[in-house]
């Protein structure tokens, strides 16, 4: 594959917990595979009220990886690794510590490199955090990566895109969705458009149903001051579950570079049908209000299910069933297409306990490291006709060698140095997500309440989506061997 340029790396918000979690420990992953540029820095930076030495930059980027990381801080790549780390403060009215610390990293590395500033800062400071860039004359020869949400509805997307391509034109503007960095995500691509057995069938002709469900089995986490001004829909639905709907229901591109593969991804959010608060349903679990900095009449939701539609002739009239929330009973992140069932007169179908499993359906998996499965109907052995369901799988746990395998950050990190934007989200197609959402944002149903631990607000949940049931099966009744959970009540 192409090797990047040279490249000045900015990370914004360096100290705080994406950076230790992902942002770190990724960056050094791509130095141990091999996949950074032979010529990179990395400078930390914060407001100056939270500026640390270079050494204790050194020394925090050690625990981030120790703690988080795949690769361990030791050996030569290590030492590479950090002697790349620097730091400098940024206010902005006082931009002169970064201006320096990216001015001697460039000297360091000699030439033109390239500069790649990464926005993982609270949404509040990414105007004045561009601004600055523009004003110092920072957003030259770079690229930018921004943080979600992409604002809050659709006049505040509008408006951070306005600042936004006020400084970098939409080709240099990066809005990362580590979802769509997945190999399993990716996935969908090969799965959809390489096999003839799944492609022809890919439409309406053929689907009931699709549903997208990641519930969560986390709280807030300490981050009840973010959640309370965003909820479930805001930060998972809009941001995740929407973009991955958008991979499933597009057109086939013409080829899979940025353009084209964008183009059919931003048409699907342009036939969103606007949401209705009627096919919306709002939880917020037993205890939140009780969470530190949660409001004690808080109408935050911690939990979104929500029945959309793509109004155009591959998919209209077949429901996209989504749901996403907090202290739910299990933690997983799947995509279940329920297909059309052929006449079934010459067989039996009232085997106790079989409906819900009667339908074939495609299942995949996208949590790390993934599985697809077809569920189909087959004979049972015997003198008799008796149908049962039948599983056929492939997990990538064991089918390849994991440790090609780049998380979802590490991915796109990679590609933005590349200037790849194929698996980042567009401006128009934030803002055709927003106006489809509006609806519901003007008038979202009430809140309902719902038991940490269980599957959210019932029987509200399951009348949402009748006569369809949300198909969630255990990782371990389909690839033997995989450790689940009975996702019983689903």
């Amino acid at each position: 594959m192409t090797e990047p340029d040279d490249h000045v790396i900015v990370l914004f918000g360096a100290t705080g917990d994406l950076a230790k979690r992902k942002l770190l420990p990724g960056l050094f992953h791509l130095a141990v595979a091999g996949l950074l540029p032979d010529g990179y820095r990395i400078v930390g930076s914060t407001p100056a009220r939270s500026a640390m030495s270079e050494d204790a930059f050194r020394a925090h980027a050690h625990d981030a990886v120790a703690t988080f990381g795949r690769s361990k801080p030791t050996g030569p790549v290590w030492e590479s690794f950090e002697e790349s780390l620097s730091f400098g403060a940024a206010d902005p009215e006082d931009p002169g510590p970064l201006l320096a610390a990216v001015r001697a990293a460039e000297d360091s590395l000699g030439g033109r490199p390239r500069r790649l500033f990464h926005l993982a800062v609270p949404p509040s400071a990414f105007g004045s955090v561009i601004g600055m860039l523009g004003d110092t004359d920072l957003a030259g020869n770079a690229k930018v990566i921004v943080e979600k949400p992409f604002g809050t509805d659709l006049a505040s997307a509008r408006v951070l895109n306005d600042t936004i391509n006020a400084v970098f034109d939409e080709s240099r503007v990066f809005r990362i969705d580590h979802f769509l960095g997945k190999e399993s995500v990716d996935n969908i691509l090969a799965l959809r458009f390489a096999n003839g057995m799944f492609e022809p069938n890919w439409n309406r002709d053929h689907i009931r149903y699709v549903q997208i469900d990641v519930p969560e089995t986390l709280g807030l986490e300490g981050r009840a001051h973010f959640y309370e001004g965003t909820g479930a829909f805001r930060d998972m639905v809009v941001t995740h579950l929407i973009q991955v709907l958008g991979i499933v229901a597009m057109e086939p591109p013409v080829s899979l570079a940025a353009q084209p593969l964008r183009d059919e991804k931003d048409k699907v959010f342009e036939a969103l049908r606007p949401i209705e608060p009627g096919d919306v349903v709002r939880g917020q679990y037993e205890g939140y209000r009780d969470e530190p900095g949660v409001a004690p009449d808080s109408t935050t939701e911690t939990f979104a299910a929500l029945r959309v539609e793509v109004d155009n002739w591959r998919w209209a009239g077949v429901p996209f069933h989504l749901r996403s929330g907090k202290n739910l009973a299990q933690g997983r992140q799947v995509i279940t297409l329920g297909l059309r069932e052929p006449p079934l007169r010459m067989f039996p179908t009232d085997l106790p306990g079989q409906e819900k499993n009667r339908g074939n359906k495609i299942v995949i998996d996208f949590g790390d490291p993934g599985w697809i499965a077809a569920r189909f109907l087959a004979k049972e052995p015997g003198p008799a006709m008796r149908l049962a369901p039948a599983t056929m799988a492939f997990g990538y746990a064991g089918s390849f060698c994991e440790e090609n395998g780049l998380e979802g950050y590490e991915r796109l990190i990679l590609d933005a140095m590349l200037g790849d934007q194929s698996l980042f989200t567009r401006a128009d197609g934030i803002e055709h997500i927003w106006a489809a959402s509006t609806p519901l944002l003007d008038n979202p149903p009430p809140i309902q309440p719902y038991a940490p631990g269980s599957w959210g607000p019932e029987p509200a949940v399951s009348e949402l989506i009748a006569p369809y049931p949300w198909h969630l099966p255990d990782p371990a009744e389909v690839l033997p061997g995989t450790s689940g959970t009975s996702p019983a009540g689903t």
